[in-house]
């Protein structure tokens, strides 16, 4: 494939080419898929119909069930077709869809985690202003502006990348991914790709920075705390998020800072499963085993004792 025009399919890489462990692979995928859907819908709905999670913490919360639905949507069904129907084609219009929502539900997500760290700061170090600090009209603008940053983020990111030309057709990931279509790229237009992903670790690392000097900040409150109930309440409220926080973060660290030169095609699907599946699928058992309120409110919308 000599230029751009001439590229109208994409090879993705499979799993395996052996038939039987195709469709393991399809059983594999779809359970996880669905565990991971029911696992945020549930979420989702428990904080909509039960009035008291009406609060700033589990509106946010819901917002990050939303963005792990479309992550994980964005990904696993079209690998899990390609494995039923023995083929690895995706259409070009189809790779730049990959592209878009995957940067776009991944950029939400990270936002969203360091607007929760901002969250639980605010009820710890100055619960006295909570409610005035953080109230309903604050949240829906730290929300829209995740949305909104991630979205043209996305928008750049895709554009500049769908404007290289491409030398090959084969992404050496289940999906489309920018560094794997980087590497295909034959036109100078990659090192602006590469300017990009550079902002985007900085940008990333800042928000680390930001979210390590806010909890060093609620642990060192809370430490003040003399009652050991009142710590032991604090920490369940702080450690689900910081879990989610590291392993979103840590994820991503694995695929845009390993140190491996030249990391082999399963290397590269293992990691993108880590950083890919396995945040989305943790992150309600993450949040519901930590919360008191999370399994009450699931109790009561699906009738259990």
């Amino acid at each position: 494939m000599s230029n751009q025009t001439s590229t109208t399919e994409f090879l993705l890489l499979e799993f395996s080419d052996v038939r039987e462990l195709q469709i393991v692979h399809f059983v594999v995928f779809l359970a996880v898929y669905l565990a991971t859907v029911t696992g945020n819908l549930l979420i989702i709905s428990v904080v909509a119909f039960d009035q008291h999670l009406h609060t700033p913490m589990y509106f946010f919360l819901m917002n990050l069930a939303m963005t792990d639905i479309g992550s994980i949507s964005v990904t696993i069904p079209k690998s899990m077709v390609n494995s039923l129907m023995n083929t690895r084609l995706i259409s070009y219009s189809g790779c730049a869809a990959q592209v878009y929502f995957f940067l776009l539900f991944a950029a939400s997500d990270y936002t969203l985690l360091t607007v929760m760290a901002h969250d639980r700061y605010v009820a710890i170090c100055n619960p006295l202003r909570y409610e005035t600090i953080m109230n309903k009209g604050a949240c829906i603008q730290m929300a829209a502006s995740a949305w909104l940053s991630s979205l043209f983020y996305a928008v750049l990111h895709t554009g500049t990348t769908f404007t290289m030309t491409f030398c090959s057709n084969n992404v050496d990931q289940f999906f489309c991914e920018v560094p794997q279509l980087v590497k295909i790229s034959c036109s100078d237009l990659y090192l602006v790709e590469n300017t990009l992903l550079a902002l985007s670790v900085t940008v990333a690392f800042g928000c680390f920075i930001f979210v390590v000097i806010t909890y060093v900040q609620i642990f060192s409150t809370v430490l003040r705390i003399p009652s050991s109930q009142g710590r032991q309440k604090a920490f369940s409220t702080c450690l689900p998020h910081l879990i989610v926080f590291s392993m979103f973060l840590f994820g991503g660290m694995l695929v845009y800072l390993r140190p491996i030169p030249h990391p082999s095609s399963q290397t590269n699907l293992a990691f993108a499963v880590i950083y890919s599946v396995v945040p989305p699928m943790m992150n309600p058992v993450i949040y519901s085993m930590r919360n008191k309120d999370i399994k009450l409110a699931m109790c009561k919308l699906l009738h259990l004792k």
